[in-house]
C-alpha cells in the first residue's frame, strides 16, 4: 500500500469515490426483472464516462467489461451478458473507477423483486458486516481487527466468510497491498495509519464457505451452490476515524 502523501492525493481519491458511488446510485434504478446483466454494464461504463472517468475493471487481467454482475450462487466476478434478471434473484454489482489514476471500488447485493426471508437475511447481514468492519477501521488497530470483526458477526448470524476472495488495498492502482481477508484472529497484521486506503468487502455464503471457479475463469461461485451476498467501500483512514469515499 502506498500511503496518501497529501490532501490533494486525497481530494482526487475522494472525486473517484463519489463519482462510483453515484454511478452505484444510478444504477440501481435500471436493475429490474427484464434486463440482461450486458445492458447493466453498458449503463454503468456510460455514467462513468459522462463524469469524466473510467471504469478500473475493463481490461484489467483481460477483464472483458465495465461491471462485474454476480446472481445468487455468484460470490464475485460474474460476466455481463446475455442473462437476465428474474423476479427473486439477487444480484451483486461490484464496480471501479479510475480518475485521474485514482482508483475507487464498491459493491452492493440487490433483490429483484420479492426475495425469500432466508436470502433477505443474507443480505442484510453481509450489508452490516460491511459496517461493522469500517467501524474497526481506525488508526492505531491492527488490520486483522477488521478481518476478525466481520467473521465473528457473519459467523454469529449463521452465515459463513469467502475465503478464497478478499478486500485490499487501493489508491493510486486498482488492488495494492495488504490483502484484506473477512476471517481471522485480531491483533494481527500490519498498524492501520492515517492516509491508507481500504477496500473492504465481506462476502458472504449462506451455506459453506468454499467456492469454485467456473470454465470462464473468471466467475466464482459457492461449490454448495447456495446464494451468496456481497458489499463494498473504498475506505480511508484518517485522525478523525473512517471516511468512507463511496458513500
Amino acid at each position: 500500500m502506498i500511503p496518501l502523501k497529501s490532501e490533494e492525493d486525497l481530494k482526487n481519491l475522494q472525486v473517484s469515490g463519489e463519482i462510483l458511488g453515484r454511478t452505484m446510485r444510478g444504477l440501481k434504478k435500471f436493475v429490474l426483472s427484464g434486463i440482461s446483466t450486458a445492458e447493466i454494464d453498458r449503463i454503468a461504463e456510460e455514467l462513468i464516462i459522462k463524469e469524466g472517468a473510467k471504469p478500473a475493471f475493463k481490461g484489467y487481467r483481460g477483464f472483458p467489461a465495465a461491471l462485474c454482475v454476480s446472481i445468487n450462487e455468484e460470490i464475485v466476478h460474474g460476466i455481463p451478458g446475455k442473462r437476465v434478471l428474474r423476479e427473486g434473484d439477487i444480484v451483486g454489482l461490484d464496480l471501479g473507477v479510475n480518475y485521474l489514476g485514482y482508483f475507487s471500488d464498491a459493491a452492493v447485493t440487490l433483490a429483484i423483486g420479492e426475495i425469500s426471508p432466508k436470502v433477505n437475511k443474507l443480505v442484510e447481514v453481509t450489508r452490516q458486516a460491511l459496517v461493522e468492519g469500517i467501524k474497526l477501521a481506525i488508526v492505531g488497530n491492527n488490520l486483522s481487527d477488521i478481518s476478525h470483526r466481520i467473521q465473528s458477526f457473519v459467523e454469529g448470524k449463521g452465515f459463513s466468510v469467502v475465503r478464497q476472495f478478499v478486500g485490499h488495498g487501493i489508491g493510486l492502482s486498482l488492488h495494492e497491498e495488504p490483502e484484506i481477508p473477512n476471517f481471522g484472529s485480531p491483533h494481527q497484521g500490519p498498524i492501520l495509519k492515517s492516509g491508507m486506503v481500504l477496500a473492504i468487502e465481506p462476502m458472504v455464503n449462506m451455506g459453506s464457505w468454499e467456492s469454485e471457479i467456473l470454465p470462464n475463469g473468471w466467475t466464482a461461485v459457492t461449490k454448495d451452490r447456495l446464494p451468496s451476498a456481497h458489499f463494498e467501500h473504498t475506505v480511508a483512514i484518517t485522525e478523525e476515524g473512517p471516511r468512507i469515499l463511496t458513500s
